[in-house]
């Protein structure tokens, strides 16, 4: 009788455990930025950009990098769609401001190899925003005169929507 009291308890408890191990073996959970999210940071940071004159365009990507939204102004290059997604993958994929990457990077460095590596670009424009611990998105911003312009409106759009990342 006692065996079976102590088993009756024990196991329960042994497995109690157990089970957070278990699911962490094969699954784990992660953030991402909603479409709606993002399309506030694309709006908040296309109105900066136009209020200081410049046409651009802005995509924000999830944390796997696949675009949710993308804004291009009506006079912006046709360039400047691919190389907005380009900047925010960029800065996904490095977890860093794409303008804190220039110099680290430049040809003759060791890191300059980089470079060159597809869909990755170099200039200064794509930042990536975090909540939870971990990255769950990137704005990339091209078209205004300059990789530090476009980081300026990058900023712009992750203020706007920096109470919607914070728990």
């Amino acid at each position: 009788m006692t065996k079976w009291i102590l088993r009756t308890m024990l196991v329960p408890f042994a497995l109690a455990l157990s089970a957070p191990a278990l699911a962490a073996e094969g699954l784990y959970q992660a953030s991402s930025v909603t479409p709606e999210t993002a399309y506030k940071a694309a709006k908040a940071a296309l109105e900066r950009c136009r209020k200081d004159g410049y046409q651009v365009t802005v995509a924000v990507v999830d944390r796997s990098t696949i675009p949710l939204v993308v804004l291009r102004d009506r006079f912006a290059g046709v360039h400047t769609v691919e190389t907005a997604i380009a900047k925010a993958r960029t800065a996904v994929s490095f977890k860093t401001a794409t303008v804190d990457m220039i110099e680290a990077t430049a040809p003759g460095r060791p890191e300059g190899g980089i470079r060159n590596l597809p869909g990755v670009v170099m200039v200064g424009g794509g930042v990536p925003f975090e909540a939870s611990g971990g990255i769950v998105g990137g704005i990339g911003i091209s078209g205004a005169p300059g990789g530090e312009a476009d980081h300026a409106c990058a900023l712009v759009g992750i203020e706007a929507i920096l109470e919607s990342l914070t728990f």
